[in-house]
């Protein structure tokens, strides 16, 4: 069965961009990245998907039911937390938790109790008295307390320091294991490149691409740095071109041979050529 299954889906707001014609597929089980700039569209994505808005056309489906007609249905098996969570101040870290749990009419004291002492919660401190990262622990605590089968994350880890975001992907981990499904949107292309096996990239309310997170970062395009007076133009297969003095840094993706033919005749110091991280590579996603 599909976890998340999305046709076509259009949301705008008057003239702002939200999302177009959107279709992307999710299985149950995965660990799907949902990727993209800040303003690309995820948020909208997210909120549509759990009926915050209503799309103006297209349809979409959470394990295998309609977002619509049993959203009630759907929210009890979904743990969501937003890109920025907003409590009620002065209520204690604790009572929030106790509450939300209330809320879905379940005693999830033990579990909530587990995530707290892994996230190094402070229960008794007030909502007000927390740091920004402290309000995100809560989110995740009242997100993820009831066990839900499918977990929509809007950029979890703002906020968190290394060692809390190790241990919160850790946590998903665990949850993914069990049968889960992770449904994590963010701009951090290292944590969905190492914690997704499946992603979509989202630019501009278009999706753009979908696959496996190596076939996606597969390109073919090395990262090249050249010391010397050196003249690239007209070389097919540069792009991201970084200039200094005496020294030329870009992304290649043609021959090797072609390369070393156009440099082997001018005044080259030095050549490194690597391997590009991520974030280099998903530029071109990311760009018209």
């Amino acid at each position: 069965m599909d976890a998340i299954m999305v046709s076509g889906l259009t949301k705008s707001y008057g003239k702002a961009r939200g999302i177009d014609s959107l279709s992307l597929v999710a299985g149950e089980g995965e660990f799907f990245g949902f990727i993209g700039p800040n303003g690309a569209g995820k948020s909208t994505t997210i909120r549509t998907l759990l009926g915050f808005v209503r799309a103006d056309f297209g349809r979409a489906e959470i394990f295998g039911k309609d977002i619509t007609a049993c959203r009630e249905e759907i929210l009890r098996e979904v743990g969501y937390l937003p890109s920025e969570a907003v409590f009620y101040p002065g209520m204690r870290v604790g009572d929030v938790i106790r509450f939300s749990a209330k809320l879905r009419g379940r005693d999830c004291g033990a579990e909530a109790g587990r995530l707290c002492d892994r996230l190094q919660l402070d229960t008794k401190k007030r909502v007000r008295e927390l740091s920004f990262g402290n309000r995100k622990k809560l989110g995740i605590v009242c997100a993820l307390q009831h066990m839900p089968r499918l977990c929509i994350l809007d950029e979890p880890t703002s906020g968190l320091d290394p060692l809390m975001q190790r241990e919160f992907f850790a946590i998903l981990k665990e949850k993914n294991a069990a049968g889960a499904t992770i449904f994590l949107s963010s701009h951090i292309l290292s944590e969905v490149q190492q914690y997704c096996s499946r992603a979509a990239v989202i630019r501009e309310g278009r999706l753009v691409a979908c696959d496996r997170v190596e076939v996606l970062a597969d390109t073919g395009a090395k990262r090249v740095h050249v010391r010397g007076n050196v003249d690239i133009a007209g070389l097919a297969g540069v792009r991201d071109v970084q200039e200094g003095e005496r020294e030329i840094r870009f992304l290649y993706s043609g021959q090797v041979k072609e390369l070393l033919s156009v440099l082997c005749r001018q005044e080259v110091e030095d050549l490194t050529v690597e391997e590009p991280d991520l974030e280099e590579i998903f530029m071109h996603y990311y760009k018209k």
